[in-house]
């Protein structure tokens, strides 16, 4: 079940960011003028098409990994006369650089749009508590204990811990003073904290922006109870099932979920005796961890199976919602935020402060989309908003056959007085597509490496 709502997760996504792209180079053509013979979401062999009064070819094709805009064109067929002035190339450079900009704006309007219907809605998120603080790390050096409040880093108001984490992940590299602002256990003011970080994060994979800290979030006590048991796998062959209660492993007294994780987890392929509660009656079970390589290369014990989920004390929880008007601000904000973000993200790629092995491909895609879509509408509509950002500033990389390679061409042109040749396009062509193909290549083994 897991995987089909995976797979149908990603199709809704994918198939979603497609149409909105694709919509806005077809709206915006169709107001310039030019003919568009085909709008396609998905390539291959259409599975249903239609054609309207315009002559325009509707479809969905069977591989729903992409789309396109085909436009009336001399440089790819010839154009009848009576047509001429519907080609693409014989329009404005300032035309042919409103059509290819508008896919990747479509991507950000979708954003704003899904960040405004989410911040109308009303979200509720947990108030960032510290749980506990490692011992030596830059938290406990600063002087963060538990049941700190954290509401402000480098200045700037904390929320949630999504807010604290897309904040942490931002200054990835810093070296520096941290400043922390928290309200202790028990009081209403705020204190200065100052945490020394020394090339934060850099190179870390994957990067933990709290672990490296010392922080762990403060949460309820999770009992030893299985929530979720995943077919095939260690506790469903041990006859576990959702709503046991461990009580002991080897004779060990099991308190909270965490003990039990721990357990499991240093004990990879390692036959252990569970003793657990179903019905008011003890049984005792052999549960044999699998052996899972994690993408540290640390090796730890893995059974399928998940906590379940408790009830957050409403002291801990905050509803964050804004009116219709409020709302547009709000969301205009997280767009702009999450797009710098996302720059940033591949200028320290680029240059090294973030490995390429966070690149993801399609199955992290569909992954992601199955886990926001089981997690709630409001992870679903904040993933796709994010993932449009994404598709958006991709697509305005200066990279030959994508829509910014394009616009580099149309911005020379505009520049020179005269478009780029032909001879120079072809070369561009063919250096983008094997940037993009390696690219794609390499998104797809490391999302094959994290999946083994």
């Amino acid at each position: 079940m897991g995987l089909i709502q995976n797979i149908l997760a990603v199709i809704v996504v994918l198939g979603l960011l497609v149409t909105f792209h694709e919509f806005g180079h077809f709206w915006m053509a169709r107001r310039c003028g030019v003919k568009v013979l085909r709008f396609s979401v998905g390539f291959g062999k259409p599975l249903w098409s239609r054609v309207d009064r315009q002559g325009t070819e509707y479809a969905i094709a069977a591989i729903p990994l992409g789309g396109y805009v085909k436009m009336l064109d001399e440089r790819e067929a010839p154009v009848p006369e009576e047509q001429i002035d519907q080609a693409f190339n014989r329009k404005s450079v300032w035309q042919r650089i409103a059509i290819v900009a508008a896919g990747p704006i479509a991507n950000f309007l979708l954003a704003i749009v899904a960040y405004w219907a989410l911040f109308v809605a009303g979200t509720t998120v947990v108030s960032p508590m510290v749980g506990s603080v490692e011992p030596d790390s830059p938290a406990e050096q600063a002087g963060l204990a538990h049941g700190d409040e954290i509401v402000a880093i480098q200045g700037d108001a904390m929320r949630s811990w999504e807010d604290i984490n897309l904040k942490l992940v931002s200054i990835i590299g810093f070296s520096g003073e941290l400043v922390v602002g928290a309200r202790p256990e028990g009081s209403s003011e705020p204190q200065r904290y100052e945490l020394a970080l020394s090339d934060y994060l850099v190179r870390q994979d994957p990067p933990q922006p709290l672990q490296t800290l010392g922080i762990t979030p403060w949460q309820p006590e999770f009992p030893a109870i299985l929530g979720q048991v995943v077919s095939g796998e260690a506790a469903e062959q041990a006859g576990l099932t959702p709503g046991d209660r461990v009580v002991a492993v080897n004779g060990e007294a099991v308190d909270d979920w965490m003990q039990f994780v721990n357990i499991v987890r240093g004990n990879p392929e390692e036959t252990l005796q569970v003793t657990y509660e179903r019905n008011g009656e003890r049984s005792t079970a052999e549960l044999t961890p699998r052996r899972n390589r994690l993408d540290t290369g640390v090796e730890i014990g893995y059974i399928g199976a998940g906590a379940q989920q408790v009830e957050w004390p409403a002291e801990f929880q905050r509803e964050i919602r804004y009116g219709p008007i409020d709302a547009v601000g709000q969301a205009l904000s997280r767009t702009g935020e999450m797009t710098l973000l996302t720059v940033d993200a591949i200028r320290k790629m680029l240059v090294g402060l973030i490995s390429p092995s966070n690149l993801s491909g399609p199955i992290t895609i569909a992954q992601v989309s199955g886990d926001s879509a089981r997690a709630g509408m409001d992870a679903f509509v904040g993933f796709i908003a994010y993932l449009s950002i994404s598709l958006g500033v991709l697509n305005l990389l200066p990279i030959p056959v994508l829509d910014g390679g394009h616009l580099l061409y149309y911005f020379i042109e505009v520049v020179r007085g005269r478009p780029v040749s032909e001879k120079t396009q072809a070369v561009g062509l063919r250096i983008g597509l094997a940037m993009v193909g390696t690219l794609m290549l390499m998104a797809l083994y490391f999302d094959l490496m994290r999946l083994w």
